[in-house]
């Protein structure tokens, strides 16, 4: 079989080395990325994603969490920005015409996780998913609140998934792609049901499955295979590849792609 979309690539070796060498040079040209995220019990994967994105180079960004987060970080997490919150402590629905306010201002905005478990939530992201058509990034419990939606998603354009695979199976499953994933499924079949996957939906999706990292845009399928098999936070990844996306706008797959090989912005 003639697999022409699939494209190997190593931690040492960026498949499109273009784009690291042609990066902005300056923060006016880098960038403005929307960080959203927390709940009044947690906040570390919009800080996480915040301190990821500074660190590959982003020109600017802004997190916005719940409110109810407003009295215990205070000034110990000085970017962080507050919109209204439920009364057990999440984004409520009355926050989603400063998130689309702030969205405006954003290059692309990453939906980091923690947003804990809440109905009210919940409508606010469909909501804001539906009202907001910019570049995407969806990750950690963000798409969980989609898997029983996954149309809002999988028919959206300019959207980022970076899943687990689990959350992968479930959201295919539940978009009646015809063939499943599964974690018996070797390297190929794996790289073939990407393929069939962002070929016939909107997604974008970047995932993991053994010491291999896997990015695939509109058929494209890249893989990085690691050296060994480390831990490599979901947020991280998506923080990075949300720099090199909207920095990249036309070129997703080549922006994913490189996202995943480790690019100290000063080396560029």
């Amino acid at each position: 079989m003639d697999r022409t979309y699939w494209h190997k690539q190593t931690p040492d070796k960026p498949l499109f080395p273009d784009l690291v060498w042609s990066r902005p040079e300056n923060k006016r040209q880098a960038g403005k990325l929307l960080i959203v995220g927390g709940n009044a019990h947690g906040f570390a994967s919009p800080a996480e994603a915040y301190a990821e994105a500074e660190k590959t180079g982003v020109g600017a960004a802004r997190v916005i969490l719940p409110d109810s987060l407003q009295t215990t970080v205070g000034k110990a997490f000085a970017a962080g920005e507050y919109a209204p919150s439920t009364p057990s402590g999440s984004l409520s629905q009355k926050a989603l015409s400063e998130l689309l306010d702030a969205a405006k201002w954003a290059d692309a905005t990453l939906l980091a996780g923690d947003f804990g478990h809440n109905s009210e939530t919940a409508i606010l992201l469909e909501k804001f998913v539906q009202n907001y058509d910019g570049l995407l990034v969806l990750t950690q419990d963000a798409i969980d609140y989609f898997t029983s939606l996954s149309r809002a998603v999988v028919e959206r354009p300019n959207t980022l998934l970076v899943l687990s695979f689990a959350q992968l199976q479930k959201l295919a499953a539940n978009a009646r792609f015809t063939t499943p994933f599964t974690y018996d499924m070797d390297l190929l079949h794996l790289v073939d049901r990407l393929h069939e996957f962002t070929a016939q939906y909107e997604p974008h999706v970047i995932t993991k499955h053994w010491p291999t990292l896997f990015a695939s845009a509109s058929g494209q399928v890249s893989t990085t295979k690691l050296e060994d098999d480390p831990d490599i936070g979901r947020v991280i990844t998506a923080a990075r590849a949300a720099v090199w996306w909207l920095q990249n706008p036309g070129k997703p797959f080549e922006a994913l792609t490189t996202s995943l090989v480790p690019v100290n912005p000063d080396e560029t």
